[in-house]
Parts: structure tokens; sequence; C-alpha cells
């Protein structure tokens, strides 16, 4: 069976599992543990001859053996056994669950599993067919797990403005399914279709990885943080499919929240779009007994400031993670460049202590949670001297006048040429100003009110043209980003009186 017949099976069997109410998170779930018992069984065999470390009796073979009922008893204990394994193992399988009911589809789902020999395709083709089915259940809007998802064309531009380099250490402390790290993956390697279509003003001329730095990269380059465990497991099978990783080793990324303590060790690059909203995904009780998810605060030494605003201990944990002259590209809401209190006082000491040179303002309309208006902030890590690090910063304004939606206009890594052309990776000191792109002075920036790093110069057609009306899809978007920027702002008060 050919690559592409492969994996329209692999679809068309996802969407028989729909009908009976399987959705694409569960049918990724479900496809996760079993392709991973599947490879361990081929590894397993010659010429590899690998250890699984996965228990006699619980294992690929212990599956095939049976059909129908017997199989789905069998898969349940199986699912419970291996969740309590160490390492790679009990990680991909932490508390699993098997949410196909019908014992038939799981059959057919195991069977067509069984026939296909998986090590023999190409990890592009395994990381292809994973990844498609992540943005489907990205695109699902019950699942909410757009969230986790980013767009990859920003993915894609954010690494080829940094240019990772092998045998340096990259991080992530909010992963989702790794986006980040199998970009980066791709630039290091020489890999990915996005790089061979665009080689030419990409300029990417990293020569072929020796035997060390390929160990490197696939055992040692990539670590993380992913709070919450389903997309963990999926993050790690993605991860897996792609080549970085072992089975037998310990995951890459831990099941844990960056936030709460120091970071154990320091990385070269930080690439990462952590969770928007204000409030903190964790939740705790009140004297009352009510959940407050407001009074949630993280005390940390290395913070310049304490407050429960998740994305600006984000920015902070970042700053922290950052080796003196490490580099991070992030993607942060709008709110982290204007807010006062404790936003102003985390900006000026951003800019005093690292070196903030780039802001590209993203269009609207590109993220799978609507009424997004998100930047992503280029810095670089510098040495504790007492001398200030940001002489100005470029900001580039890819959102006024541009209109971008999930399905007719999608975001390509095209529409981000000129932007990467303008960072000019290859030389970032040597920049020339344009329409789009212009530089300020530390000094002008610190003179603004609250030292708003929320900026814009450009005329907006649309306040220009208020008889031409945008097409209905556009139209539509448009509204309900000022209906969910409306909501935020409401909820923002409300907040604000019940903490007085």
């Amino acid at each position: 069976m050919n690559t592409s017949t492969l994996i329209q099976k692999v679809w068309n069997f996802c969407h028989t599992l729909r009908d009976d109410g399987v959705s694409y998170g569960d049918y990724l779930e479900q496809l996760t543990y079993l392709l991973f018992l599947k490879l361990a069984h081929e590894y397993a065999q010659e010429p590899y001859n690998r250890a699984s470390h996965i228990p006699k009796g619980y294992d690929w073979a212990s599956l095939t053996a049976k059909t129908g009922q017997p199989l789905e008893a069998q898969y349940l204990i199986s699912l419970n056994r291996l969740g309590k394994e160490s390492g790679m193992l009990g990680a991909i399988f932490f508390k699993a669950q098997n949410k196909i009911q019908d014992p038939a589809k799981l059959s057919r789902l195991v069977q067509m599993i069984d026939a296909e020999n998986w090590i023999s395709l190409d990890a592009d083709t395994k990381g292809d067919l994973y990844e498609g089915l992540l943005q489907k259940n990205a695109e699902d809007t019950k699942s909410g797990a757009g969230q986790y998802f980013t767009p990859r064309a920003i993915i894609q531009a954010m690494v080829a403005c940094v240019r990772p380099e092998p045998t340096k250490t990259l991080a992530d402390p909010a992963c989702g399914t790794g986006g980040f790290f199998l970009a980066a993956n791709e630039w290091l390697s020489g890999t990915g279709q996005w790089i061979r279509e665009n080689a030419d003003w990409l300029q990417r001329d990293t020569p072929k990885l020796n035997a060390k730095q390929a160990k490197f990269l696939r055992e040692s380059t990539f670590s993380g943080n992913e709070i919450v465990a389903n997309t963990r497991r999926l993050c790690l099978m993605n991860l897996f499919l792609h080549n970085i990783g072992d089975m037998d080793g310990e995951p890459a990324v831990e099941r844990s929240d960056a936030l709460i303590a120091e970071p154990r060790f320091k990385v070269d690059y930080v690439l990462a779009n952590p969770p928007f909203g204000k409030k903190s995904s964790m939740t705790i009780t009140n004297e009352d007994g009510e959940e407050d998810r407001d009074a949630l605060t993280y005390q940390r030494q290395d913070f310049w400031e304490t407050t429960s605003n998740k994305q600006l201990n984000f920015l902070q944990h970042i700053v922290s993670m950052l080796k003196i002259d490490g580099q991070a590209a992030v993607v942060l809401p709008d709110n982290v460049l204007f807010e006062g209190g404790a936003g102003e006082k985390i900006r000026r000491k951003l800019l005093e202590n690292c070196d903030v040179h780039t802001i590209l303002r993203l269009p609207t309309g590109i993220f799978y949670a609507q009424g997004v208006k998100a930047n992503v902030v280029f810095f670089d890590s510098a040495p504790k001297d007492g001398r200030v690090h940001t002489q100005g910063v470029w900001f580039y304004d890819l959102r006024t006048n541009q209109r971008f939606t999930l399905k007719t206009r999608p975001l390509k890594l095209l529409d981000l040429q000129d932007f990467i052309r303008c960072y000019n990776p290859a030389n970032r000191h040597q920049r020339v100003a344009t329409e789009r792109f212009r530089f300020f002075a530390y000094q002008d920036l610190l003179a603004r009110d609250k030292a708003s790093l929320d900026i814009f110069w450009l005329k907006d057609d649309s306040l220009e043209n208020l008889d031409e009306l945008p097409p209905p899809d556009e139209l539509q978007q448009q509204i309900i980003e000022h209906l969910e920027s409306a909501l935020a702002a409401f909820r923002d008060v409300a907040a604000g009186l019940r903490s007085r």
C-alpha cells in the first residue's frame, strides 16, 4: 500500500468512528496507544532486536490474538497496566481509557494498524499523518483543542528568524502538541516540506548534521512542559513519530506546571505560545469553599513582579530559562504590551535586563480561539551587569489592512516572507525601515504612557471606507472578535471589582 492510500485509509476510519460519537481527539488517543504498541513490537523484531520494556501479556501480540469482547477486555487491562510503568511508556499510557465502545470497531482498528509495517514508513509520512489529525482536532471547535495549536506558518517564521544551531538546547514551557519542536527539528535536520518549498528565500545554509549532532538533536535538544495529560501524550507521540526521543527513554516533556518553580537548567532557545487568558488553569478554593482562580499567584523569588496574570508569569519564567545570550521568540497577547500595574513594571524590567529587539504584530483571524490579538516578541538574554540592554525595538505591523480567516484565507508562510526579510536573520543589526517596519528608540519607548509597546502607525483603510463592507465571512469574523474582546474587558473589570 502506498503512502497516500494509507493516509486515506486512516482518515476514513476516523470518519467511521465519528459516526459513533468518537471525536478526533478520542480517535487520536486510541491511535496513539495502538501505534506505540505496534511500533514497539516491530522494533523488537529482526534486525532491530530492541527491548521494548512492555510487560509480556500486555503487548501488541496480546491484542492481535483476540477479537470482539475478549479484545476489548484485554485492551482495558493493558491500558491500565501500562499507565503504571515508568519513563516514556508510562507517559504515553498515563490514565489511558478506551473511548471506542464498539468491540467490532476496535478490532477493525487493531487489524488496520497490524496490517502495516510502520517502521518502513519514513518520518515525514508518519509525522504528516499524525500532524494532519492534530490539525483536524484543533479545527473541531467542540474539542477545545485549538488552544494548543499554534498556526504552523507563525511557528515556521519564528524558527526561520531565530535559526537554531546544532548541539544547542531548545525549550517550550507550554508545548501543546509540540509544534515548535517539530519545526526546529526540521530546520536543524534540513527536512520539512516548508523548507524545501521556500529554500530560495529562506536561505537556510546549515550543512548536513554529523553523527554526533544528529544524536544530540534526537536525544538532548528539546525539553518542555505540558500541564494537560492528554495533550502531553499527543505531543510525545508526535515527537516520537518524527524520530525525536526514544521509546525506552525518559520523556522530553514533563507533565507539570512550568511556573511553579525556577527552571532546573538553562537553555539556548525558548520558542513558545503560552496559553491566552489571564486566569490560571489551576483552581484553588477560597474560605467560603468557592473556586477562586483570580487569587492564584506564583511566589517566585526570581520573578520581577508577583501577579495572577499568567502571560506575564510565563514571560518572566521564559527570561529565567535562558542562558546568557540565549534567544527567545514568544507569542503574547496585546494586553502584555500595554497593561498597567505589574504589566508596566515587567515591561520596563524586560527592556532593561534583556535585549528586546523585534515585535511582530500578528493579524487577527489566524487562531482557533476567537478574538485573539497577539504579537511575537523576540528578545535575547543578557548578563546582569547593571546596563540597559535594549537600544530600541523594531516593530513590524502585519495586522493593519491585513485580512485572514481560518477557512477562506488562512495565513501561509509566504505571507510572512517580507517580515522575515526585514528581520534579516543573517545579521539583524543591519536592517532597513519600510512602510510596515519601523524602529523606536529605547528612550522614546520608556517615555510612552505606561511604557506601552502597543505601537501602530499605519492608517486603517477600513476606517476610511465605511461604505465598503468586507465579504460576509470577514465581517462575521470581525464581529466575533469585537464581541470576544468586549467580553474579555467586562470580565477583567468584574474580576477587579471582586478583588477589592
